[in-house]
């Protein structure tokens, strides 16, 4: 009976791993799609979206922190820095102390044009979870923290993408 209950466990795991990645599937398509709306390279939507994120959060990134982020190295983030600077999608300003660090900000019509694309599907996604209780969100947002925690561990310690030992 218990190999029962297990096999039921491990089956809705599964299933929980495979609808991660087909959200995870939908929200590189969605960035595809916001590029192509920008009239942007991915890569580029991707930076933008990580910067205005980060300003929404509160903590705005600098290029070496956005080159993580996006996994590019610092010549190719300089690259991209340098276009989404030329057209005016964002600023590169010296606002800390230390004035050899640079902070990067987005431009305010980047701001709405993301409202703008993003927008109704932040509305769905809010009318989605409204039918859910706020405990059992809470636990989706500890699980949710739980995964990333794990991912970015799994990534941190150079585990992923390492070739196999022969």
């Amino acid at each position: 009976m218990e190999e029962a209950v297990d096999d039921g466990v491990a089956q809705q795991r599964e299933r929980l791993t495979e609808s991660l990645r087909v959200y995870g599937g939908h929200y590189a398509e969605l960035g595809r799609r916001f590029a192509a709306w920008l009239g942007l390279h991915s890569t580029d939507a991707t930076a933008l979206l990580e910067i205005a994120a980060a300003e929404e959060r509160g903590t705005p990134l600098s290029p070496a922190r956005l080159s993580e982020r996006i996994a590019l190295s610092t010549g190719a983030t300089t690259a991209l820095l340098n276009r989404l600077e030329a057209a005016g999608h964002i600023t590169r300003a010296r606002e800390h102390t230390d004035r050899r660090i640079v902070t990067l900000r987005s431009g305010e019509h980047i701001h709405e044009r993301a409202d703008e694309f993003f927008g109704p599907l932040g509305r769905r996604l809010d009318a989605t979870m409204a039918h859910y209780p706020p405990r059992l969100l809470e636990q989706f947002e500890a699980f949710m923290a739980d995964l990333n925690a794990t991912v970015d561990g799994h990534l941190r310690d150079g585990d992923a993408g390492a070739p196999p030992s022969p």
